[in-house]
């Protein structure tokens, strides 16, 4: 028997007033994934910082997002501890993109995931 996780995307952006050139890419979709397997969530930026920060959300229906983690260019950024065993992230600033994993994923992983960038 197997079960199914489905994992969605979606996408949210924090834009800077003054230029209006930052921007976060992802595909929208769903993936289904069977319990146990390796999940990962594609997200590109486009900004003019050289020193952006990333961040990543799950929202589960009718709730707020979640916040998971987030990254930066110059450092290691935080983890949220209920996310740490399974859930991580680098941030590559020359493919200008942070995928998230999700080691063994579980039918509680069924989500929204939302890339942000500040």
């Amino acid at each position: 028997m197997f079960c199914w996780a489905l994992i969605s995307l979606c996408f949210i952006a924090h834009y800077d007033v003054s230029s209006g050139q930052d921007r976060i890419e992802q595909s929208y979709g769903e993936w289904p994934a069977s319990e146990g397997d390796q999940v990962i969530l594609m997200c590109n930026y486009t900004t003019t910082d050289t020193s952006p920060y990333l961040f990543w959300y799950k929202q589960l229906p009718n709730r707020s997002p979640t916040f998971i983690l987030n990254k930066y260019t110059f450092s290691e950024g935080t983890t949220e501890p209920e996310f740490k065993k399974r859930f991580s992230a680098t941030l590559d600033s020359t493919s200008r993109s942070v995928p998230l994993t999700i080691q063994d994923v579980c039918v509680s992983d069924s989500a929204v995931y939302y890339c942000a960038l500040k």
